[in-house]
């Protein structure tokens, strides 16, 4: 079987190519597929380790399982610049926001999730969100690390509140701070889209009339389905071009 390889920043560097196709033998997990990158590309260390996985956009390890036409990216560390917490405290936005603050941002883009009164024409009395708290924490501090990465942006926090939540609360808020707005914008949005369809959250909305849960994890089809449609879908796609474009030319 073959499988698509995504190489970002210091990688794609080291290896001099930002994607390669590479032949699996049928069964193979995510460490077949390393170690026949390592064989491929002889610029990579025998020892490289990456540090973060996805494949076909959801974070993997080395044991996950692999397919036919799988798209694996390889994300490399990030110095600093995420900052994430999740638990039943009230968001500080402005804690949110200062975080992202730096002297070579010049743009601070900063997203408010909040509890609205009605779904569907019924009132809502309040929300409850339940998590798996350490779960949470994990998941959405990777989705920061792969958007500072695929972005280019300097700084990202996201707080995620659960508990009982009253009309008009923060639920979520998201700051991303870049050194332009485009980036800045999109990325914030990238965030709030993956953590809304991937993170292990749950929400019971409470009406005058009963009362429902609402899982906010979908299925990977329809998540990468999402991906393809969204605003910053061509911001990424030229992002990979001018990678695949400058490793060609390092290779030459």
């Amino acid at each position: 079987m073959q499988v698509l390889i995504r190489l970002y920043a210091s990688y794609r560097e080291q290896a001099g190519v930002s994607r390669i196709n590479i032949s699996l033998r049928e069964g193979s997990v995510v460490a077949d597929a390393v170690e026949e990158l390592v064989k491929t590309i002889p610029a990579l260390p025998a020892s490289f380790h990456p540090h973060l996985i996805a494949v076909n956009e959801e974070f993997a390890n080395y044991s996950y399982p692999l397919n036919d036409a799988d798209d694996i990216a390889l994300y490399p560390p990030v110095s600093g610049g995420i900052d994430v917490k999740v638990g039943v405290e009230p968001v500080n936005l402005g804690v949110l926001t200062d975080s992202v603050r730096r002297s070579y941002n010049g743009a601070i883009v900063t997203f408010e999730g909040t509890t609205r009164d009605n779904t569907n024409g019924r009132q809502v009395q309040f929300l409850e969100y339940e998590a798996d708290q350490r779960m949470a924490l994990k998941v959405i501090g990777s989705i920061l690390h792969e958007t500072v990465i695929k972005f280019g942006v300097a700084a990202i926090s996201a707080h995620h509140r659960f508990g009982r939540l009253e009309i008009g609360e923060v639920s979520l808020a998201v700051a991303t701070g870049a050194a332009h707005r485009q980036e800045a914008y999109l990325a914030g949005l990238y965030v709030v889209d993956r953590i809304k369809h991937v993170v292990p959250v749950w929400k019971k909305e409470h009406f005058s009339d009963g009362e429902i849960w609402v899982g906010e994890v979908c299925d990977p089809e329809t998540h990468a389905l999402h991906l393809e449609r969204a605003p910053y879908a061509d911001f990424l796609s030229e992002v990979e071009r001018e990678a695949t474009d400058a490793s060609f030319t390092r290779a030459r």
